[in-house]
């Protein structure tokens, strides 16, 4: 199940400048070390396309100040991670240069069962603006989508 928390602002009918997004992914059961899913490497296991490129060499790759750069959908993303609790949550700041900036948390709960995962993220543009106000509308389908590829991985 995907709960999904919205703030995209004042409702009117421009597209949100800012959205703030939560969600929970629930994890197969047994999964080991499920906080290393949502490492920059962690994550190419399950991710389909992600390919996290650094332009310093990163032995962690979760350690705070390490920059990535992935690219989804032709536009480039700039990752860095801002915060670590290892084991249990990791933050990150992207920008996906002229389209949006922010913020994405991902948090296990203290069994590792789930991860709720939220993004903060504010327009640059207003084709930045349409594609949030997408984004948005279509979080908890990405966040079953996520489910599904974790469970696909780890053979659940």
């Amino acid at each position: 199940m995907v709960e999904h928390r919205s703030h995209p602002g004042a409702q009117s009918a421009e597209p949100p400048s800012r959205v703030k997004l939560t969600g929970t992914v629930h994890l197969p059961p047994g999964t080991q070390r499920p906080w290393t899913l949502f490492t920059p490497r962690g994550e190419q296991r399950w991710a389909a396309g992600w390919e996290p490129h650094f332009p310093v060499p990163a032995e962690d790759d979760s350690e705070p100040g390490t920059v990535f750069r992935t690219s989804h959908g032709g536009r480039d993303v700039t990752w860095v991670v801002c915060d670590r609790v290892t084991g249990r949550s990791i933050r990150y700041a992207r920008v996906t240069e002229g389209q949006d900036a922010g913020s994405v948390t991902v948090t296990l709960d203290h069994g590792g069962h789930a991860a709720v995962v939220s993004y903060d993220l504010t327009a640059l543009s207003p084709a930045g603006a349409a594609h949030l106000a997408e984004f948005a509308r279509g979080y908890p389908g990405y966040l079953r989508h996520w489910e599904q590829a974790i469970a696909a991985e780890r053979g659940a």
